[in-house]
């Protein structure tokens, strides 16, 4: 567990590194109406990323590294696909790339929720607000492309 913890803790911290200027920069950006606050992105992620670990671990409390490959490859995909936008939209400023990453995390995030239902219910049950927030994630770097291309 704590090693969960730890993987998902330091793809925040990387992901923190790549948008130390995040804040000033999402207040910059022509924005839709209903684009959240900058402050509620830290406490969110913070819980998400909790959650995150914890799926993971109902996984492998029961079954072996061997045994959930499928599962805990899909979900190091996701992981990595989430560390990756993080520096295509706040970094570089690239948000068709971005998007399209977000698209990819949500597809690999999906698989992942299908394979840990096999696995443990509960665990796919604890990605579905990680799932709806990347969701509405991805509504809004859609929204911030189209507004500020």
């Amino acid at each position: 567990m704590l090693l969960l913890l730890a993987v998902c803790s330091a793809v925040a911290a990387l992901g923190g590194v790549a948008a130390s200027d995040a804040a000033s920069t999402y207040r910059s950006l022509d924005r839709p109406a209903w684009a959240p606050p900058s402050w509620l992105f830290g406490p969110v992620w913070t819980v998400l990323y909790a959650t995150i670990a914890v799926s993971a671990w109902l996984v492998l409390r029961r079954w072996s590294l061997a045994q959930a490959r499928a599962e805990l490859s899909l979900w190091c995909l996701q992981l990595a696909l989430n560390l990756i936008w993080t520096p295509l939209f706040f970094g570089a400023g690239w948000y068709g790339l971005a998007f399209l990453d977000i698209c990819l995390l949500l597809a690999a995030l999906g698989g992942t929720q299908l394979l840990f239902r096999r696995r443990s219910p509960a665990a796919a049950f604890l990605l579905v607000p990680y799932a709806l927030w990347v969701l509405c994630a991805a509504a809004l770097n859609l929204a911030i492309w189209q507004l500020n291309d």
